[in-house]
C-alpha cells in the first residue's frame, strides 16, 4: 500500500508511515481500504456483510437452576441475539491522565518505536519494538480446524480493530516536563533505544492537570509545577476545552480519557454531595470535595469520551457512574492488572478448579518509582491495598466444597518503597493451602515486575477494546431495538484489578473465565459458538467427522491413523515404539 505524506501520528508532529491519516482521503475511500484489511470472513448464513456491518445471528445458550432441598432443577434456556458491528475502524485518539508519569512516557515512547520499526543494542543482544504483554496484539485464538490441524490467528484479527500504531496520544501532566526528559526520568527503556526516540518524544509536552494536594501523597509537591487554577468547576471546563482542542487539531474521529496518574486516597461517598449526578454536579459548583480523577471523569463523560481508570481509587463514585449512563458513555476500571495481582487470579484459580484449598496468601511487594513513593503515604496505600485484596473472592465463593459461606483465606499485602529497584518490582508470594487427609502444600514465589512495561500494552489494549465495543450494538427477538454494552464496560476486567461491574452484575477475576468473556463475545460478532474445547470430533471411536464429505476432518483423521500421547506414536496391540530407535518397545 502507498505511503502517505502529511501524517500527524501521536501529538501532531508529522512522520511518514503512519496509515490513514490524510485528510483529503474521504470518509468513504478510508471505509473501503479498512475493510478490505479484515482477514476473517465467515461462510454461513447466519452472518451476514453488509457496506457498514458485520451482521450475525446467534444462539446464546443459558442455564437457570432453582433448589429444593438437596435437589437442583435445571432448566436451559437459548436467548436469539443479532450482533451488529461497525466495519469501519476510525481514527482513535487518546488522552491520559498522568502523560508524563512513567506509564504515560513508556507507552508513548513504545508506539512510536513500534511505528518506526526501530531496533536497539544491548548488552545482550539486538532488540525490535513489539507489543508483547498486549492480550489483543500478541495471544492467539483458535478458530477451528484447518488441513494441517488446529487453525491459530492473532486476537486482533477477529474484528476489525484500531492499531496500536494509529493511536495519536495527547494528555496531561502536573509535571512540566516534556515527554523526551520524562522518558529519561522514568529509567524504563534502554539508554540507546532514548536517545533514537529522543528527538520524537521532546515535542511532546504535557497540558496542565489537575493538583488537589490533599488526594496524593505529599511526596509529589516537588512535581507539582504545571497545574490548572481557578475553582473545581472552572477546572472541569478546561478539560473539557483541552479535550475539544485535540479532536480539532488532530484529526480524530474519538477521543478516550485514561487515568494513569497517581493512586489517591479513597473518597468518601456522601448522602448530597456524590451519591447522584445531580449532586456530584452541584458539588464540583460550589467547591466541595471532589477528587481529581472524579472530575476528569465528569469532564469526559460531558464530552462523550469514554473514561477509564487505571488506578485503584474509588472514581466512579454513585454520581460519576450515574452520570455516564445518563450520556450513554462508557467506563470502566479500576486499577491495571498486571504483575503480581495478574498471576494472583491464575493460581488462586488453578488452586480452588483443582480441589486444594488455599487457606492464607500472603503477598509482598517493593518498589523504586513514582508509584511506590506516591504508595509510601498511608492513605494511597490503603487503596491498592483494597484493589489487591479482593481479587480471589469469586473464586473461593464459587467452591462450596472447600469454603464455608462468609470463610476466605487469610489474605495480607505489604507494600514498600526502595528507590534502588527503580521501575522493577519485586513480588513475593506464599499460597499456603490444605490438601487430602490435613496435609499443607506451599507455593512461594518471587517475581521480578517491570511494571511500566507491563501496564503499557494493557493501556492499550484497554483503549482498543473500549474503542472497539463502541461499534458493536445488539438485540433479541423479544426486544428489537438495537442497544449497546452497559455504560459500565465490564468487558474490560480481564484487565482491571478491581473490575467495575454494572449494578447487580456478579465481579469475576478468575483470569481464565474473565478471558474466554472477550473471546466468546468476539466470536458471538461473527455468529461463532463459544470457544468450548471440547474436540468430539477427535474423542469418538468412530468420528462422525470422518463420515461427511469433508476433506479437512477427513485429512487429518486418515493422515495417520496411529495414536499419540504427544510424545510417542502408539500402535493399536498397546506397544509403544520408541521412534529413535525401533528396536526398543515398551507395553503402552
Amino acid at each position: 500500500m502507498k505511503t502517505l505524506a502529511n501524517e500527524t501520528p501521536l501529538s501532531g508532529k508529522p512522520f511518514l508511515g503512519h496509515r490513514f491519516r490524510n485528510q483529503t482521503i474521504d470518509l468513504h475511500q478510508r471505509e473501503r481500504l479498512l475493510i478490505m484489511s479484515e482477514k476473517i470472513r465467515i461462510n454461513s448464513s447466519s452472518v451476514r456483510y453488509t457496506e457498514q456491518y458485520i451482521e450475525s445471528q446467534y444462539s446464546y445458550h443459558t442455564t437457570s437452576v432453582s433448589t429444593d432441598g438437596g435437589t437442583y432443577t435445571v432448566t436451559p434456556r437459548t436467548t436469539e441475539y443479532i450482533f451488529r458491528t461497525e466495519r469501519a475502524v476510525p481514527k482513535l485518539g487518546v488522552m491520559l491522565v498522568g502523560w508524563g508519569g512513567n506509564n504515560g512516557s513508556t507507552v508513548t515512547a513504545s508506539v512510536l518505536a513500534n511505528k518506526l520499526g526501530l531496533t536497539w543494542r544491548t548488552k545482550s543482544g539486538i532488540k525490535s519494538a513489539n507489543y508483547c504483554g498486549s492480550l489483543l496484539e500478541a495471544s492467539t485464538v483458535s478458530l477451528g480446524s484447518g488441513h494441517k490441524g488446529e487453525v491459530f490467528v492473532p486476537f486482533r484479527d477477529l474484528l476489525p480493530m484500531v492499531h496500536p500504531n494509529d493511536i495519536i496520544f495527547d494528555g496531561w501532566d502536573i509535571s512540566s516536563m516534556d515527554l523526551g526528559r520524562a522518558m529519561e526520568r522514568a529509567q524504563v527503556l534502554d539508554w540507546s533505544l532514548q536517545e533514537m526516540l529522543r528527538p520524537h518524544m521532546s515535542k511532546l509536552k504535557p497540558r496542565p492537570s489537575i493538583y488537589i494536594p490533599e488526594f496524593i501523597a505529599a511526596n509529589q509537591e516537588h512535581r507539582a509545577d504545571h497545574v490548572l487554577t481557578g475553582t473545581k468547576a472552572e477546572q472541569v471546563e478546561q478539560i473539557r476545552r483541552d479535550i475539544c482542542d485535540f479532536k480539532e487539531k488532530s484529526g480524530v474521529d474519538k477521543v478516550i480519557v485514561l487515568w494513569t496518574a497517581n493512586t489517591e486516597r479513597f473518597c468518601d461517598v456522601v448522602p448530597g454531595v456524590n451519591d447522584t449526578a445531580e449532586n456530584l454536579l452541584n458539588t464540583i459548583q460550589t467547591g466541595g470535595e471532589v477528587s481529581p480523577s472524579t472530575l476528569f471523569a465528569v469532564a469526559s463523560i460531558q464530552e462523550g469520551c469514554a473514561y477509564i481508570n487505571g488506578s485503584p481509587q474509588n472514581t466512579f463514585v454513585p454520581g460519576a457512574v450515574e452520570l455516564a449512563i445518563q450520556h450513554g458513555v462508557f467506563i470502566g476500571g479500576d486499577d491495571f492488572k498486571s504483575g503480581q495481582t495478574k498471576l494472583k487470579s491464575v493460581l488462586v484459580d488453578f488452586l480452588v478448579s483443582a480441589g486444594i484449598k488455599p487457606t492464607s496468601i500472603v503477598s509482598y511487594n517493593h518498589l523504586g518509582n513514582n508509584d511506590g513513593m506516591n504508595l509510601s503515604a498511608p492513605q494511597q496505600f490503603r487503596s491498592k491495598e483494597i484493589s489487591k485484596s479482593n481479587v480471589v473472592d469469586d473464586m473461593v465463593q464459587s467452591n462450596p466444597v472447600l469454603y464455608k459461606p462468609g470463610e476466605k483465606p487469610d489474605h495480607c499485602v505489604v507494600i514498600k518503597y526502595v528507590p534502588c529497584v527503580g521501575d522493577s518490582k519485586r513480588a513475593m508470594d506464599e499460597y499456603t493451602s490444605e490438601i487430602m487427609m490435613g496435609g499443607t502444600n506451599t507455593i512461594a514465589l518471587h517475581n521480578t515486575c517491570e511494571d511500566s512495561l507491563l501496564a503499557s500494552p494493557i493501556i492499550l489494549d484497554l483503549v482498543i477494546l473500549t474503542e472497539l465495543c463502541q461499534r458493536i450494538m445488539f438485540c433479541t427477538q423479544e426486544d428489537t431495538a438495537f442497544q449497546s454494552f452497559h455504560s459500565v464496560l465490564s468487558i474490560l476486567s480481564f484487565l482491571c484489578k478491581a473490575p467495575l461491574v454494572p449494578p447487580g452484575a456478579p465481579v469475576v477475576n478468575a483470569f481464565f473465565r474473565q478471558r474466554a468473556c472477550i473471546e466468546n463475545i468476539m466470536r458471538a460478532c461473527l455468529g461463532l459458538p463459544p470457544q468450548n474445547h471440547m474436540q468430539l470430533e477427535h474423542k469418538m471411536k468412530n468420528s462422525f467427522m470422518h463420515h461427511l464429505d469433508n476433506p479437512i476432518y477427513n485429512d487429518i483423521l486418515t493422515k495417520d491413523d496411529r495414536l499419540t500421547n504427544g510424545y510417542h506414536r502408539v500402535p493399536s496391540n498397546g506397544v509403544r515404539v520408541n521412534e529413535n530407535n525401533p528396536k526398543i518397545k515398551t507395553i503402552a
